[in-house]
């Protein structure tokens, strides 16, 4: 769908609902134009991967994991 940047301000959130759902949005101001992708419309058109940093980060949280060592030895081991 096209919008103009006016009708796009004031009707932001569906211009959005609509970019995730229907797919590219079009916003004009006189000759120029943008486009409202959705983020895993972007990312599949840019090529973008998660690194591994970013992928841990995404994660669920370790608050409130224990991750102290236990000192004890794990086994008996003749010298």
């Amino acid at each position: 769908m096209t919008w103009n940047v006016a009708e796009a301000k004031e009707r932001l959130s569906e211009v959005v609902d609509r970019a995730l759902i229907e797919g590219p949005q079009t916003i004009t101001r006189g000759k120029d134009a943008v486009v409202v992708v959705s983020a895993a419309m972007y990312a599949e058109l840019t090529g973008w991967k998660m690194d591994f940093k970013q992928y841990l980060k995404s994660g669920p949280s370790l608050e409130g994991v224990d991750l102290e060592r236990d000192k004890s030895p794990m086994r008996d081991v003749e010298l």
